[in-house]
């Protein structure tokens, strides 16, 4: 519509110039396949969705919160590492960031975003700042109107002004993914005062309508934009429901509700921000932080460690039924946990040697040993859904997506058969251990005085792994004495968490444990996780160093698909080729979310799909 306003100005009122204008009017819709006042058709709405329609009606609260919980209290949370920073969406301190300004679990205590997402559902979104939306079929464009009520920590109103300031910077000066996705916006056009229109090149990423949605939102007036890319501990003006009260780095952050916080009477915050104060603190390791839970010092826990879930529950407070252990069962997929390859490495470039590595792994020894028998092998990065390939054939649809990539699933895994090594639990399984010098000798390895040793340089398989607390450790040297049997040479290599993670964004490994969260939507952050172009991206996620046309193609099909079948094959192909360049040792999942608390705080009667969040928790000493 603009291009007409222009040309409309440009030609004054000449009569002749205006037929002109009338009969290019007429004919630019068939030119451009697009029908004239298309736009305006468009219907305004309260939520949108990847596939389908959101589930909840206007003024529907979300099912996994109370709106009755009451208001009050103060929860102390703990985590184990440090921080130095307080902003997440750079580079620079993106990794030791503060716990609780903007993430599912804690929170998002600072920062909002135009929508909010439902956990009840795969990917709906429903309206925050913005109030309404609206966006076509073809997904080239979404358009939102702010909500007036909108305000930041600080009085000031959230504005257009301040959307868009929020999305250049982060596009300028912000750590991938985010910078990718909203450099992917060609115009931004204010149609109303309070409405903002984005136009995005085509509608190919049909996610991306929906990750802009999600996109933070900074004060313009209160963000220094000049060193917005450097690391500070200087507090963000956010329009969330808690402002920072107390900042002690690497040791603790207070968050203190704002009694004027602007969107407590909405639907979508209905049941959440019970407590008065949020306290969480850092501990350097897993033990002291589950000291510290059984003295009462930390009020709620989630346990990843099968030993200390089994066992770790003696002490006086949970015999007497102050601590209550909570198995709360998850509706979304598997993580992946893994043991990392970079493959930039030259000792893992061949995907024959990772193969090998991989069979190495003496799950059943691992899980009575260490873990009580409580784990279940992973196998995929989807496990457990429907959007697994693991145990099923190929279908035709996915066949035509891997066509034009021959090499890049195995056979057993294009017909749902294979399975990791099976090894019988004895930590030296010789079968296991054969089957698995094969394929390193297919690879130009041999066993030579009891080492196993490239035959065209002579240099010993060898590498070090990467732990950041004494629980990856532990797995870490159980692994090592499997791998060390056939003479490979392997160092375990336990560092703090902040050099952990400042040598994984650097790719200063060799392996490096890592877990791969997944959803019922995968989407754009694969990109982040996987693309060729992320590879060697500062700060991106593709730590493994993925160099792979299939992922590349696959993940722009997935982003592009348009019915949720298209959606499930295009995973399920791009799950097939991830097994099948073996960048990680798969570990074990469980089905559940282990958490414990004090009975001093309350959580819901019902979870979301993905466990536990402590934003819809309560005390239970509040009125």
């Amino acid at each position: 519509m603009r291009f007409f306003e222009i040309v409309r100005a440009a030609i004054g009122t000449h009569p002749a110039r205006r037929m002109a204008l009338t009969l290019l009017c007429l004919t630019m819709p068939a030119l451009t396949g697009v029908a004239h006042g298309s736009d305006e058709d468009v219907p305004w709405t309260h939520a949108i969705s990847m596939h389908g329609s959101p589930a909840l009606a206007p003024g529907e609260p979300f099912p996994y919160a109370n709106p009755d919980a009451p208001k009050g209290g103060t929860i102390t949370l703990g985590v184990q590492g440090t921080f130095d920073s307080l902003n997440s969406f750079i580079v620079q301190g993106g990794w030791t960031s503060a716990r609780g300004m903007r993430e599912r679990q804690f929170g998002n205590n600072i920062l909002e975003s135009l929508m909010v997402r439902s956990y009840a559902e795969p990917f709906s979104l429903y309206g925050l700042v913005a109030q309404r939306v609206r966006m076509p079929d073809s997904r080239e464009w979404i358009e939102f109107e702010l909500n007036p009520d909108a305000k930041f920590s600080d009085g000031t109103p959230v504005t257009v002004d301040d959307i868009i300031f929020s999305l250049e910077i982060i596009r300028d000066k912000g750590r991938p993914p985010f910078r990718n996705w909203y450099a992917a916006i060609v115009d931004k056009e204010v149609t109303e005062p309070n409405r903002l229109k984005l136009v995005f090149e085509n509608g190919e990423n049909r996610e991306l309508p929906l990750l802009i949605a999600l996109a933070p939102i900074f004060s313009k007036k209160n963000t220094d934009a000049e060193n917005f890319d450097k690391s500070s501990l200087t507090p963000p003006v956010g329009s969330g429901p808690y402002t920072f009260k107390t900042i002690e780095p690497g040791r603790l952050v207070v968050y203190e509700k704002n009694p004027d916080y602007w969107a407590k009477d909405l639907p979508v915050k209905a049941g959440f921000d019970n407590f008065n104060e949020m306290r969480i603190e850092y501990f350097r390791d897993e033990t002291t932080l589950q000291e510290a839970f059984k003295k009462g010092l930390v009020n709620a826990l989630q346990f990843r460690d099968p030993a200390r879930w089994a066992t770790g529950f003696d002490f006086p407070a949970a015999k007497d039924g102050d601590v209550v252990q909570m198995d709360i069962a998850r509706g979304v997929p598997a993580p992946m946990q893994g043991i990392a390859f970079n493959t930039r490495r030259a000792q893992f470039s061949d995907v024959r040697v990772r193969k090998a590595l991989r069979m190495l792994f003496d799950f059943q020894w691992v899980n009575r040993n260490l873990y009580y028998d409580l784990y279940s092998r992973t196998v995929g990065y989807w496990d457990n859904s429907e959007l697994s390939s693991v145990g099923r054939a190929a279908s035709e649809r996915e066949k035509e997506l891997l066509a034009p990539f021959p090499d890049a699933v195995d056979p057993e895994v294009m017909a749902g058969t294979w399975r990791p090594a099976d090894a019988d639990g004895s930590g030296r399984d010789r079968k296991v251990l054969r089957d698995a010098l094969n394929v390193f000798k297919s690879a130009g390895y041999a066993l030579k005085d009891r080492k196993l040793v490239n035959e065209a340089d002579g240099q010993q398989l060898a590498f070090e792994i990467l732990a950041k607390n004494e629980d990856e450790e532990k797995l870490a040297l159980a692994y090592a004495r499997t791998v060390e049997l056939l003479g490979i040479g392997v160092s375990v290599r336990s560092v703090d968490p902040s050099q952990f993670e400042d040598r994984r964004t650097k790719r200063d490994f060799d392996m490096v444990f890592n877990t791969w969260y997944a959803s019922l939507s995968p989407g754009a952050e694969q990109y982040g996780r996987w693309s060729s172009q992320a590879a060697d991206a500062e700060g991106s996620f593709n730590f493994v160093g993925a160099n792979e046309p299939a992922i590349d193609a696959l993940i722009d099909v997935i982003v592009g698909a348009r019915s949720r079948d298209e959606f499930v094959d295009a995973v399920r192909a791009f799950d097939r080729v991830l097994i099948s360049g073996a960048y990680a040792v798969p570990l074990y999942h469980v089905s559940d979310d282990w958490v414990a608390r004090w009975k001093v705080v309350v959580p819901p009667d019902h979870h979301s799909l993905y466990g536990h969040e402590f934003d819809t928790w309560w005390s239970a000493t509040a009125q």
